[in-house]
């Protein structure tokens, strides 16, 4: 895209050089104009993306019962999960196998953690979890002890990249026979996987959209990024300095309302972005699409 990107503005720019001065106007008028058009496609864009941010967060919570009740075999009785952890592990991979809406969701990984928030094993093959305090990190979660709860935070030395980046948690209890809280289930996504995901779907999206329209090929420059009160993380990929332009928009602010759009120019490219508060993930916190027709 970023190629696209470079090579548009290099064909805009030798028609300005060879334009009359009215030309130069009317071109500028031109971009303010489709400028806005962008943003008005954006908006669309953008409460697609709700939408499905609204369904991608109800599948972990109908998910998580069901998951925390397959696990209660490992605190059963006189079992104790943090003496197997490769058993953990094993458990942990056939709920998610079994539990359909935990098998297609988002989620980046599932962990189980002792009654205290201490990590014991998660999903994945290298667990660099395990004796991390959760409740310390995501102090949100805390109230996992007792029913389902989502918060958000930052995993200490996790950043993508070297980039800055944040976390959506998901939490319930694992219950003994007794009623007791055994473990608890625990699961979620970074802010820039989820972005990575919402762009990928607005690409599947955006593509349908020009064949059923006849513009096979056809496709605008785009990106996503989830916003919230100390940020936005785009997908990556994205050029920073288009990551820079949406920050200092204070999305936060402008959609305290309702969803915002507006027109920005970024490294010579006119674009429109669409931005809105998605409070199934958290209150402050948003999605936003940068979109240009070049």
């Amino acid at each position: 895209m970023m190629l696209f990107r470079t090579a548009a503005l290099g064909l805009a720019w030798m028609s300005l050089e060879v334009g009359p001065s009215l030309g130069l106007a009317a071109t500028l008028v031109g971009c303010k104009d489709r400028a806005k058009e962008s943003a008005g496609r954006a908006a669309h864009d953008d409460a697609f993306l709700a939408e499905l941010v609204d369904k991608d967060v109800a599948e972990i919570e109908r998910g998580m019962p069901d998951g925390a009740t397959r696990l209660a075999p490992l605190v059963s009785g006189e079992n104790d999960p943090r003496q197997d952890v490769a058993g953990v592990r094993k458990a942990l991979l056939h709920m998610r196998r079994d539990v359909v809406d935990l098998n297609i969701a988002k989620s980046t990984f599932f962990a189980l953690a002792d009654p205290s928030g201490i990590a014991i094993r998660n999903d994945l093959e290298e667990d660099v979890m395990a004796g991390q305090n959760l409740f310390a990190v995501f102090s949100g979660l805390v109230q996992a002890k007792d029913r389902f709860v989502t918060t958000t935070g930052a995993f200490p030395n996790a950043a993508a990249h070297g980039e800055p980046d944040r976390d959506w948690i998901a939490g319930i209890p694992v219950k003994r026979v007794d009623g007791s809280t055994g473990a608890v289930l625990v699961t979620g996504w970074s802010y820039r996987y989820f972005a990575r995901h919402l762009q990928a779907t607005l690409q599947s999206h955006l593509i349908d959209e020009a064949k059923s329209s006849g513009n096979d090929g056809k496709l605008p420059i785009y990106y996503v990024a989830v916003f919230d009160a100390t940020g936005v993380y785009s997908a990556p990929l994205t050029p920073k300095v288009d990551e820079v332009a949406l920050t200092n928009e204070d999305l936060v602010a402008k959609t305290a309302q309702g969803p915002a759009t507006g027109t920005i120019r970024i490294t010579g490219t006119d674009f429109g972005f669409a931005a809105q508060r998605t409070p199934r993930i958290a209150p402050d916190t948003g999605v936003v699409v940068l979109r240009s027709e070049i």
